[in-house]
């Protein structure tokens, strides 16, 4: 080999002394991300980003790097203190979860092992094998149904009507996988609720079912899926020469927190050969609660169910499960075979793809580990115990809502979801609307509170999200005493 060649490089600290720089700062953020979030409740729930802060992250490519020191100061100034404020006590918009600092250690292990989750026989992959078959126990499921964590809610509600699709088309004579939608005719259908989060579109237009083939059901006066619309609208739609596959049943809706009768969808897909779906996003976890667990009868029943442990679960992104009742059905919508997966019966792939066979990822991070340890370290009953927590604390802020005659409530609470608006009497309606987005928007910007807002039959509202782990029973009375406050302020003028 010539003398010429240049040194070989790697993208670890070089030497003893580096690796000992390294564990130095390597402690002092993991001290610094303590800090932060033990002192929390001392910290505005949100704060705008300046300016200054905002221009100064736009900056030419980094060719030569300045340092691990120097760009961790970056962070600390520049990024910190400017998340979007999931992590405070008085975070309720949407419906985004806190994290855990056992979760954050979990993930920054699951990032040190970095093992490739697609299979493998790795003692990885068998703890996400023991996380799925907890969570279908939780579910009330069979111990043979098949499952996978994924990103998010919205990627595990589409591989469940993906694998719903290829079921019913099986039942059809279709091969989906070999022959697309191309000229298939009768039209699949599929249906859900008004209240249906906006994956499920997404979802028909990624499958290649297109919009028109959701049917928006009306909902009732609790903003639950109309069943007797539902029948009509699948009678209506074979009358049409259509073809009904699947109905989405809501476990807490993202509006109000409404749980569609999920025994009655159950028991109307059996009698009408229908994929049952559940988008339990958030509200399927209600489960964990011997108290809550009534509410969801019916869950049980699901051919497919997703739901986020990021949400209700309070673990850090990213963090979602679909469960699949049919194993098989669930690997034929997915699997493939190619040579370089074929699984050996010893080594490192004796252990197969079998992850990878349940979804459309091949490569995967390890994200059972952060549920694996906290379930562990806390005990189901300490997340159950947290969930009723938020459910009696929406209940708290409902009652006070009711005791103020200048504020009203917008839609039942029936779970952890308020939707509530400022209304003194007098007041023009239509003036209603804009004073409470103002009140919102000052709200956030003073950094006392982030609910959200959402639209209810056109009338705006401020709507309380609660999966907040961090909140006290003294944070709703400091947001009813804002939104007073500040509503007399907009209305002065």
């Amino acid at each position: 080999m010539s003398d010429l060649q240049p040194p070989e490089e790697t993208l670890d600290p070089g030497t003893p002394a580096d690796w000992a720089g390294f564990r130095t700062l390597a402690h002092r953020m993991v001290d610094d991300m303590l800090d932060h979030l033990s002192s929390l409740r001392d910290q505005p729930a949100w704060r705008p980003m300046p300016d200054g802060v905002r221009t100064s992250l736009v900056e030419p490519l980094p060719i030569d790097g300045i340092g691990a020191d120097a760009a961790y100061r970056d962070f600390l100034e520049r990024v910190l203190p400017y998340p979007n404020g999931n992590l405070h006590p008085r975070f309720w918009g949407w419906v985004q979860g806190n994290g855990t600092p056992l979760g954050m250690m979990a993930d920054m292990l699951a990032a040190g092992l970095n093992p490739h989750m697609a299979g493998f026989n790795q003692a990885p992959a068998l703890v996400e094998d023991q996380v799925l078959a907890w969570l279908a126990e939780l579910m009330g499921m069979p111990s043979s149904t098949s499952g996978l964590l994924v990103t998010g809610g919205s990627m595990a509600n589409i591989l469940g009507l993906a694998v719903a699709r290829h079921a019913k088309a099986r039942e059809a004579g279709l091969d989906i996988r070999r022959d697309g939608l191309q000229g298939i005719h009768p039209r699949f259908m599929v249906y859900g609720s008004a209240e249906t989060h906006g994956w499920a579109r997404k979802a028909v237009e990624l499958l290649g079912l297109g919009d028109r083939s959701f049917r928006r059901v009306p909902i009732d006066g609790e903003y639950r899926l109309d069943l007797e619309a539902l029948a009509a609208a699948v009678t209506a739609d074979r009358a049409a020469g259509h073809q009904p596959i699947c109905v989405i049943g809501n476990a807490g809706t993202v509006n109000t927190g409404a749980i569609d009768d999920l025994g009655a969808i159950a028991a109307f897909c059996r009698s009408q050969n229908l994929w049952f779906h559940v988008d339990g996003a958030f509200g399927a976890l209600a489960r964990l609660s011997p108290a809550l667990r009534q509410r969801l009868t019916g869950i049980e029943a699901a051919d497919s169910l997703a739901f986020d442990l990021h949400k209700w679960g309070y673990l850090p992104f990213e963090c979602a499960c679909v469960l699949v009742r049919d194993p098989v059905m669930h690997e034929a919508a997915f699997a493939i075979a190619a040579s370089y997966l074929a699984e050996t019966t010893r080594g490192v792939n004796a252990g197969g793809h079998h992850f990878a066979a349940r979804g459309v990822d091949l490569t995967r991070g390890f994200k059972a580990l952060k549920i694996w340890l906290s379930f562990k370290a806390h005990g189901v009953a300490a997340f159950a115990r947290m969930i009723e927590q938020n459910v009696s604390q929406v209940q708290y802020l409902v009652s006070l809502i009711h005791a103020q005659r200048d504020l009203e409530l917008l839609a039942p609470a029936p779970l952890n979801v308020a939707c509530f608006r400022y209304a003194p009497s007098g007041v023009p309606a239509d003036r209603l609307n804009g004073i409470n987005e103002e009140i919102l928007l000052r709200l956030q910007e003073r950094g006392i509170a982030v609910p959200s807002g959402t639209n209810l039959g056109g009338r705006y509202a401020i709507r309380v999200a609660n999966v907040n782990h961090r909140s006290r029973r003294e944070d709703f009375e400091t947001l009813v005493n804002a939104v007073l406050r500040i509503g007399a302020e907009v209305l002065a003028g």
